[in-house]
């Protein structure tokens, strides 16, 4: 479970204050909320956030949530002793928002707390197994994604096709690849040290 994960990973105090950036609908968030941490939830999606707080009202716990964009969260510093940014969010940042996403959130963590990060867009894990095209079902709902990687900008930029019934819309989505050893370096830049991989 991503949570047992996190907290082993954030290895927090009882009572900690912890950061969830972007938080979405607050899935977990209010997992931890419920194990007893103070959790700030952060999403630029309105939407979202309303998702997150009903979430944390069913669960009888509190959350205390913000709109916010992730490059500019506004955060105090040193306060937080962790943080996380799960759902894959991080790659949607390019080099400048990932420099300004780390900055801020490497404020805001306490001496000694750490930061996870779920990615699924780093170049050795995505590229060599990067296909054109591919077709998925789910349900009545036929997806097709393709793919291409625009190398000048270190860049996935996918066209998600739905049909669902004979109705047919696409959507749009990029993600930005970094190496490890990019990652690396950011992360090494504001100030963190890499404890796993």
């Amino acid at each position: 479970m991503d949570v047992d994960f996190l907290e082993k990973a954030l290895a927090p105090p009882p009572r900690a204050s912890l950061l969830d950036i972007p938080c979405g609908s607050g899935r977990h968030s209010v997992e931890l909320a419920r194990r007893g941490y103070r959790l700030t939830a952060i999403d630029l999606s309105a939407e979202f956030l309303r998702l997150a707080q009903a979430n944390a009202a069913d669960a009888h716990v509190q959350l205390d949530l913000r709109q916010g964009d992730m490059r500019d969260p506004g955060l105090d510093a040193d306060v937080f002793y962790g943080a996380f940014c799960f759902g894959n969010s991080f790659p949607y940042l390019d080099r400048p928002g990932v420099t300004a996403f780390l900055a801020a959130i490497g404020r805001a963590i306490r001496p000694g707390g750490r930061l996870v990060i779920d990615t699924g867009c780093a170049a050795e894990s995505i590229l060599p197994t990067l296909l054109p095209q591919r077709w998925h079902r789910f349900d009545d709902i036929i997806v097709m994604s393709k793919a291409s990687y625009i190398a000048s900008a270190s860049r996935l930029d996918v066209d998600y096709t739905f049909n669902q019934g004979g109705k047919i819309e696409t959507r749009p989505s990029s993600s930005y690849v970094f190496t490890v050893a990019e990652l690396t370096r950011m992360l090494a830049e504001a100030g963190f040290e890499v404890l796993s991989l």
